[in-house]
């Protein structure tokens, strides 16, 4: 305020008394005003700093400062949020629980005393992470756990190795329901060629290692490979031949583990295929507890294909294993192939199909053709509802027709009834989306021939009920 009311005074006295008029007074108390205001300016400005110098609030604040404070707040917290987002980026997770309640009349029972009821329950939890990058490489980590209690209805023998494939419980027993790490593997994606751009990349190579469930990459099925939606027998759920069969002699669970090299070609996405070879812990070497040597080894070739412009799978693979357990008890190699088809002929009508084929080894069965049909409700305005119906035959082996009366394989103390036929597998389900987390599956089975022994059928009525996400 000094400097201009000095100004002003000199500006009076340079122009003399006459000077000074009614126009001078109005410059003077307008610089006397314009004065006043720079120091109430000054004095807001030094409240401001005093008052952006902390992060506290205060009634007595300057608005401009409460404001510039809000703001600010607002700031960080939406810059938290994008670091939070950035660090979940690629992470995904996935979880289900699904229930069972079955039934088999008394001729299916293991023991013939009586109609046999039983329910379990089993949960799924599976983590997707990001696996680090090396250059154009990317890296991801899967992680799975599995818990459940009940072990399902108890059949007499059959070839399908059960009705009710979603049936798991650990070895602790029924009154506990410990979760197991049912697979943790690590993956590895390059592009190919490796001197090209990433995003233009057509081939890649895929290398995974760790504990493993081998049908996720091998015998894949779109109408037929899910127990907790689709088909529950297990003679539909994957190969008979590897699965009920016992070729794969995974540990008690399924899983076993095991290195995967895989190549995938997508030039052109409508005729996109791959190869894929895999080695896997057999035996004692499936469940840590021995070596890892004879392993059980799988080489698929797959293809994707258009029938009148609608997408089909189409996937062949060998298999042998060194540890193969025969139905004497006695390891020996086992061999064979199979093919697994999938192909939609209609908007909302798929056709499947699996064939295996025993080469070597002592199995009960050696020949192995499932067969079946998936239809989607939006047929009839439900489009997240789903009827299914297979059909299987399971060929009795020469030898396993030859030696079943000399052996006791159900424990029973008496020699085995002779099988000289072909088991037939039959099952029809629908299921029912009540909304987007539950669906109920009403489920009916028949099994013909069990083992190969014409005296008995099989009835297995259930319902299954599925949460998930």
């Amino acid at each position: 305020m000094k400097p201009i009311a000095l100004a002003a005074a000199l500006f009076v006295a340079s122009a003399g008394p006459a000077a000074a008029s009614d126009d001078m007074k109005a410059v003077l108390a307008e610089m006397k005003r314009l004065a006043d205001r720079v120091e109430a300016l000054e004095k807001n400005n030094k409240e401001l700093e005093k008052s952006l110098a902390t992060e506290r609030l205060s009634e007595k604040e300057p608005e401009l400062a409460t404001r510039l404070k809000a703001i600010e707040f607002q700031t960080l917290s939406m810059q938290k949020q994008a670091r939070q987002i950035e660090a979940l980026e690629g992470i995904s997770v996935g979880a289900s629980l699904t229930g069972v309640a079955q039934r088999a009349n008394r001729d299916g029972v293991a023991g013939f005393a009586s109609r046999q009821s039983r329910a379990n329950y089993r949960g799924d939890i599976s983590v997707t992470l990001p696996g680090g990058e090396m250059g154009d490489i990317e890296g991801k980590i899967f992680t799975h756990f599995r818990f459940g209690q009940g072990n399902g209805v108890g059949l007499r023998p059959t070839y399908t190795s059960t009705p009710n494939t979603t049936a798991f419980e650990t070895n602790a027993g029924p009154d506990d329901s410990f979760a197991i790490l049912a697979q943790a593997w690590y993956q590895l994606k390059v592009p190919l060629p490796r001197d090209g751009v990433k995003a233009n990349a057509r081939e890649h190579l895929h290398a995974t290692f760790g504990k493993i469930d081998s049908f996720v990459f091998f015998d894949q099925n779109a109408a037929a490979d899910d127990e907790s939606a689709k088909f529950l027998n297990n003679a539909f759920v994957h190969n008979p031949l590897l699965d009920s069969g016992g070729d794969i002699r995974a540990d008690a669970y399924g899983f076993a583990p095991g290195a995967i090299l895989q190549y995938v070609n997508e030039h052109d996405k409508s005729r996109a295929w791959g190869l894929s070879l895999g080695a896997f812990g057999s035996g004692p070497g499936a469940n840590f507890s021995g070596s890892l040597g004879k392993p059980y080894m799988i080489g698929q070739a797959d293809t994707t294909w258009r029938f009148n412009h609608l997408p089909g799978n189409y996937r062949a693979y060998v298999w042998t294993n060194g540890r193969g357990l025969g139905y004497d008890g006695l390891e020996r190699r086992h061999s064979g192939f199979g093919l697994s088809v999938d192909q939609k002929v209609a908007d909302y009508v798929t056709l499947f199909g699996r064939y295996g084929h025993q080469g070597s080894g002592k199995v009960r069965f050696d020949r192995a053709l499932t067969f079946g049909v998936e239809i989607a409700g939006n047929a009839w305005g439900r489009g997240g509802d789903s009827l299914g119906a297979a059909y299987g035959v399971l060929r009795t082996s020469s030898s396993y027709r030859r030696d079943s009366t000399a052996l006791d394989l159900d424990g029973d103390g008496a020699l085995d009834p002779r099988a000289s036929g072909t088991e037939r597998i039959g099952e029809i389900y629908y299921r029912f989306r009540v909304n987007s987390l539950l669906e109920l599956t009403p489920d009916f089975q028949l099994i013909q021939r069990p083992g190969g022994n014409d005296s008995a059928t099989i009835k297995v009525v259930g319902l299954r009920a599925k949460l998930g996400f």
